[in-house]
């Protein structure tokens, strides 16, 4: 039976050995400023000496308590991984002067105050005024405002991010729905095609075949050692771009920002992966600003065993609960790296899992509009890829738990068009293995159109990335024999999206309740004005991602991911349908990634996958107490 997490719709039983973890509570001492030749005071050379409880270069005093007290063995000593401290041993890192404004982690800019400047040897290296930290935002928020070009407004958040971390956190998560298709989609996608030519300094780890058999002594290379979420690609399958090799360490990057601004994770425990196993983009190959390797793609057991050791090289390095988030693998090998590592490491797929839940939370909401439950409507998928299949099988697997009808049963609710046109029986033996449970009785279809003329579905998906599909004909059939015709059209970028809102809108007469991948401005028609909701996974993966760091979750599994979906259905108000969204807006997201995190770390507890003990009493606010905040701290 196909499952998400890659093995069958139950409990996986785990076998541990439960000790008591208590760690005391400890002061971290004031931070030590020596000159390079170990006497005090050299303001111009002056470094921090770290000891094994110090941050790292912060100059801050800060008492850590310790919230481990039990659960499954620690084998791999990971437990402080998820506490807020940033353990960097026998690192030395300027604390002071010129270098302070240098280091984004610490640096605050005009905002240092006249002690802090005192203190820290800065005057002189600042001009005389002292600006707030909501000053500082707003000035940003007019210099990127002054781009025209979404890319340049993308290279101008990277360099801030590079410049001022705190800034950047704060900026994007006060201006949430201005900057989110600025450091994600739609303008990470062409950041990527072009990621060679703006390249300027690396954010990430780029591993490649040439560090085959040294990944773990690479993964020690990163500065930071106690890491909670990796986002890894192989730049195989990047947005609906295709191939991008070695440049799709944009994809990683920005996801990661977003953990942070969106679902409260740290950015020291953040790290983001590009897997280099060569291109297959003859264009790239040929680009003398291409960054990455100049081959063909590995396959086969050569990338495998790639895969394999960075795997379990992370298990080593990080431990048993770091989050590996695998993001735009194509499908011959996301189905595969799901179903290997699902048992053996606690792993999610966006592309598969995140894109599911987000839909099944659209699709729930919209049933508010068009009456009615799952299991009362029939859907038809164009495209039958990870994200396609990924849907479709959590769809079934929400109306099977609603009902109590056998998986098998659900699915034949729900119907898929690929390039072949429609899945049926007959063309079981050519099918690949994710296509197969899809395959129903009924006769060869080849178009679309006379596909949704034969089903009649009530919902129509769209995520083949192919641009433009959901023609005219198509949505015109859709509004004959539906009052309200639900209809997402979820490829990325917006050139990829299967129609925009304007067509939905237009050709449906007004009736449509639309969603996309990428976002559309409102759109008028006869008079009134629609707004489309975007399923963007930024709904999910930051809220879902906390919920198992908080939860110390183990491994990942389908009922989480059906938790989250209700959980973001919920928070669509009745103020927001009125306006027929079936999203709500991203300017409360962080409250709805505590909402989303309290209901999967729930949800681990019950499953008994959940290793923080004990559970805490009010989740949703406990979520809250660990998000990240980018307000400044006091240097003394």
């Amino acid at each position: 039976m196909f499952s998400l997490n890659g093995s069958s719709f139950t409990n996986n039983s785990l076998s541990g050995v439960s000790r008591c973890l208590t760690q005391s509570s400890r002061r971290v001492s004031a931070p030590m400023v020596v000159a390079a030749n170990g006497k005090p005071g050299d303001r111009n050379v002056s470094v921090l000496v770290e000891n094994a409880l110090t941050e790292s270069a912060a100059p801050v005093e800060k008492e850590t308590k310790s919230t481990v007290t039990g659960g499954v063995g620690d084998v791999y000593g990971e437990d402080s991984a998820t506490e807020d401290q940033s353990i960097t041993p026998w690192t030395l890192s300027v604390a002071s002067g010129y270098s302070l404004l240098r280091n984004p982690h610490y640096n605050k800019g005009l905002a240092f105050t006249e002690r802090e400047r005192d203190s820290h040897y800065l005057r002189g290296l600042l001009p005389p005024v002292v600006v707030s930290h909501d000053l500082q935002v707003k000035k940003m928020m007019n210099s990127i405002r002054q781009y025209d070009v979404p890319l340049q407004r993308y290279m101008a958040m990277m360099d801030l991010q590079e410049m001022n971390e705190r800034l950047f956190y704060k900026l994007l998560i006060d201006n949430v729905e201005e900057l989110l298709p600025i450091v994600y989609t739609p303008t990470v996608g062409e950041a990527c095609q072009k990621y060679g030519s703006i390249f300027r300094r690396p954010q990430g780890l780029f591993i490649s075949l040439k560090e085959k058999g040294k990944i773990h002594e690479v993964l020690k290379n990163w500065p930071e050692k106690k890491i909670q979420v990796i986002v890894v690609t192989d730049g195989e399958r990047i947005l609906g771009l295709g191939d991008l090799g070695c440049q799709g360490m944009g994809i990683p990057v920005g996801k990661l920002s977003l953990y942070t601004a969106l679902g409260g994770i740290r950015p020291s425990a953040c790290l983001p992966v590009t897997i280099d196993v060569g291109t297959n983009n003859e264009n790239l190959l040929n680009n003398e600003f291409y960054i990455g390797l100049r081959r063909r793609r590995a396959t086969g057991q050569e990338y495998a065993e790639l895969l394999d050791e960075f795997m379990y090289a992370v298990k080593q390095n990080y431990g048993e609960k770091v989050l590996i988030q695998f993001e735009d693998f194509a499908n011959h090998n996301a189905f595969d790296l799901l179903a290997k590592y699902g048992t053996s490491h606690l792993v999610f797929n966006d592309d598969i899992q995140g894109t599911a839940s987000v839909v099944l939370a659209g699709l729930m909401a919209a049933l508010n509009l068009v009456g009615g439950t799952l299991a009362e409507h029939t859907f038809l998928f164009l495209g039958a890829g990870e994200a396609g299949t990924g849907i479709a099988e959590l769809i079934a697997l929400e109306m099977s738990k609603q009902t109590g009808i056998p998986l098998e049963e659900t699915r034949k609710k729900i119907w898929m068009v690929d390039s072949k046109g429609l899945i049926v029986k007959s063309r079981m033996e050519v099918l690949q293995h994710f296509k197969r449970p899809w395959a129903h009785d009924h006769e060869p279809v080849k178009e679309l159109v006379n596909a949704v003329k034969s089903i009649k579905p009530t919902v129509l998906i769209g995520s083949s990335g192919a641009g433009r599909t959901f023609t005219k004909e198509v949505v015109q059939a859709m509004a004959t024999f539906n009052e309200k015709p639900i209809i997402f059209a979820l490829s990325n970028p917006t050139s990829q999206s299967e129609c925009t809102a304007e067509e939905a809108y237009t050709w449906s007469e007004g009736r449509a309740i639309f969603a996309s991948g990428s976002p559309f401005a409102p759109v008028e028609y006869n008079g009134k004005v629609y707004a489309s909701g975007q399923a963007n996974n930024a709904y999910i993966f930051p809220g879902f991602g906390l919920g198992l760091i908080i939860s110390g979750a183990i491994r990942v599994h389908d009922d989480m991911l059906l938790v989250a979906s209700e959980a973001l259905a919920e928070q669509v108000s009745e103020e927001n349908f009125e306006k027929g969204l079936i999203y709500p807006p991203f300017a409360n997201i962080r409250k709805i990634s505590a909402h989303i995190a309290a209901k999967v770390a729930a949800k681990a507890y019950e499953l008994g996958l959940a290793t923080r003990l004990p559970e805490p009493k009010n989740l949703v606010e406990y979520a809250e107490s660990c998000m990240y905040s980018p307000a400044y701290r006091s240097y003394r």
